[in-house]
């Protein structure tokens, strides 16, 4: 029998993030000391877990969520819990030996085929132990344990890079709630009268009843919605409308800007809820201030520096706003396409499509939902409608988004004030439309028409004149050249 020393351990908080770290670091140790040794779950422990893996099926999917063939051992290991899992996915049911023979003989590599073979030897040796029930019990704590081990590495490589506390504040909570989830979801033939309630969807509605009417109601709590748009053209200005709008029907928002300062984006705000231009709100803050007031809900600004904010950040920031008892309704991030993937892929698009699925899966696990910006290409500037094929770098974010839509303002849109909406995505109904509107990023109202109303004629006959005006502005200049 291997005897285990004890080991006592100083913890030195220092001076700086020190705190912060080591609290995470104590409740760490103070969970495994609480369950023995990390070493209770060493190799006969996995061999017999593989077991109760192939033999018990009702066991296999009680697990089978949360079963990641990265936290066994060795590489046998990996590969057996792998073909476990796949055949379970094709077939809903256990692997059988003279499957895994067929298998094991098609790996190019002896070495692991031998590996495998003697680790499929060992485990039929406890196909009938005793204690098979006991590892079946402990499999959540083994679980645990080695999402535990790895949140260790991964704060280590944290604190090495940048010292993100909040983000290994996270990464430890989540690590220490791992396995404790008990939702087997949605029943579909008890939970009937519950997908025809009212509150089925919760959704919060856009400034735009045409949109709204669209969404079915708004964006879900669930749900990530995208606004597709060139530099310069007003996403971000769309994102404050929607921010503004929910907070004057009582909803609390947080907004998080990844460019520009905190205070110069609640000045936006100013200017939305009293309609004074930005350069006149000093002149005129008595006025705003009591506009303001009479706004329902709350809103907090948080900024980041670009490209040092991930999803996680986000995460631990509104775990944090919440503890203090503070409730979310929404949350606008301007904008995802310059935040920090946690990923090691070293290509762009790849980057993007895990940071919009990551903040997807925030969406879902907060039950908040979350609208972002996305920057178009540089050929949508001189397009009159922005499709799929003019979001940049990615396709990854149509993809995972519930809802899309673009932004589009040539040069005399931005004379006129005008501009076009363009649905790109709609999980919830139709896509591929296009409405007129009309965009004032003075104060930030933003006005979307139906094409045939008699708002919609006009902003296309507005659109219209003003084409004229610059091409006639052109001419006269051009002129005026040639007569020098």
């Amino acid at each position: 029998m291997i005897k285990i020393k004890k080991r006592k351990f100083l913890l030195l908080p220092g001076d700086g993030i020190g705190p912060e770290v080591i609290a995470e670091v104590r409740k760490i140790l103070e969970w495994m000391n609480k369950t023995k040794s990390i070493s209770e779950y060493g190799y006969n422990f996995q061999v017999k877990f593989i077991v109760c893996l192939i033999t018990d099926k009702l066991f296999l999917e009680q697990i089978i969520d949360i079963l990641d063939e990265k936290y066994l051992g060795n590489e046998a290991f990996h590969w057996i819990v792998k073909e476990i899992k796949e055949y379970y996915g094709k077939y809903k049911t256990t692997i059988t030996m003279d499957t895994f023979k067929v298998k094991v003989g098609e790996l190019d590599s002896e070495m692991l085929q031998q590996n495998v073979k003697d680790t499929l030897r060992e485990a039929w040796k406890y196909v009938e132990a005793a204690d098979l029930e006991y590892v079946k019990d402990k499999a959540l704590d083994f679980h645990k344990t080695q999402v535990l081990k790895d949140a260790i590495v991964r704060s280590a490589q944290i604190l090495e890079r940048d010292g993100d506390v909040e983000e290994i504040k996270l990464l430890v909570d989540d690590a220490m709630k791992a396995g404790t989830e008990r939702n087997l979801g949605h029943d579909y033939k008890v939970d009937f009268e519950e997908r025809y309630s009212e509150t089925a969807r919760v959704t919060t509605p856009t400034p735009w009843d045409i949109i709204n009417e669209l969404m079915q109601g708004g964006l879900g709590a669930v749900e990530l919605g995208v606004v597709v748009a060139p530099a310069g053209i007003g996403k971000s200005w769309v994102l404050s409308g929607m921010g503004a709008y929910a907070i004057s029907q009582g909803k609390n928002v947080v907004h998080y800007t990844l460019e520009l300062n905190e205070a110069y984006v609640g000045l936006r705000y100013d200017s939305i809820f009293s309609g004074v231009e930005g350069q006149n709100l000093m002149y005129h803050k008595d006025e705003v201030l009591e506009k303001v007031e009479k706004v329902e809900g709350d809103l907090t600004i948080k900024y980041y520096p670009t490209r040092s904010c991930t999803v996680n950040t986000l995460s631990a920031h509104i775990k944090k706003a919440t503890s203090f008892g503070a409730e979310v309704d929404m949350i606008l991030v301007d904008y995802a396409d310059i935040m920090r993937d946690v990923g090691k892929s070293t290509e762009m698009r790849h980057q993007l499509g895990n940071i919009y699925e990551d903040l997807r899966g925030l969406a879902g696990e907060m039950q908040i939902p979350i609208w972002t910006a996305s920057q178009a290409n540089r050929s949508a500037l001189d397009e009159d409608v922005i499709d799929a094929s003019k979001v940049a770098e990615s396709y990854a974010k149509v993809m995972t988004a519930d809802f899309v839509i673009s932004v589009s303002r040539k040069i005399e849109d931005k004379i006129a004030n005008t501009g076009r909406f363009h649905v790109i995505k709609n999980r919830f109904g139709p896509d591929g439309l296009t409405y007129p509107a009309k965009i004032n990023t003075n104060i930030g109202k933003i006005e979307i028409f139906e094409s045939n109303s008699v708002q919609g004629k006009g902003v296309q006959h507005s659109i219209n004149n003003r084409d004229n005006q610059v091409k006639n502005m052109l001419s006269a200049r051009y002129e005026d050249l040639m007569s020098e």
